[in-house]
């Protein structure tokens, strides 16, 4: 993807908004294109729980798709100071600790609904990591209320469909997983 584009579209997005930012570098990685956002002010830019940073995100990838004329919208991901990074982390660690509760009951378990992107990073997650080579992922659900289900790839633990173990919500614990802007 034309990494000036990109720069050009995500800086102007900015500016207009009048959110300040002193960078934006682009990179691609794997099959997807990565732009990193440096400001001295992340906080504007990220907005309550990374919606701000979703709207710039998806602004920007609907003004490529147009100025490029592109059949889809292409796979762009914004970041500010290593945010959306933290919160990829989060998810990873979050499907780990699910991972050993499925081991030990041999039930299924969903977490909690989050975005399309969250998902691919779990399901990707799952599937590229030897520890958790044992488990498999499907995403379940509808809408704002899709969600991933860790099931064990032994189907002779097989809980009925349905069965799935709704995801825990603990009111108050020091993980840093309370405020996981899925």
């Amino acid at each position: 993807m034309n990494a000036d584009l990109i720069k050009e579209i995500v800086g102007n997005l900015l500016t207009q908004l009048g959110l300040p930012f002193d960078s934006i570098e682009v990179e691609e990685r794997e099959d997807m294109t990565h732009a990193e956002i440096t400001s001295s002010m992340a906080s504007r830019i990220i907005g309550w729980h990374g919606e701000t940073l979703n709207s710039i995100q998806h602004l920007a990838k609907s003004i490529i798709r147009q100025k490029e004329k592109l059949d889809r919208s292409p796979f762009l991901v914004l970041d500010v100071d290593g945010y959306r990074a933290s919160q990829e982390e989060k998810v990873k660690k979050i499907a780990s600790q699910k991972a050993d509760f499925v081991r030990r009951t041999g039930s299924r378990v969903a977490l909690a609904p989050m975005s399309p992107y969250f998902r691919r990073i779990v399901h990707l997650h799952v599937a590229n990591t030897p520890e958790l080579a044992d488990l498999t992922t499907e995403s379940s659900g509808d809408g704002d209320y899709r969600q991933i289900v860790l099931k064990l790839k032994d189907e002779s633990a097989k809980v009925e469909d349905g069965q799935e173990l709704a995801p825990v919500i603990v009111e108050s614990t020091d993980d840093g997983l309370e405020n996981l802007d899925i």
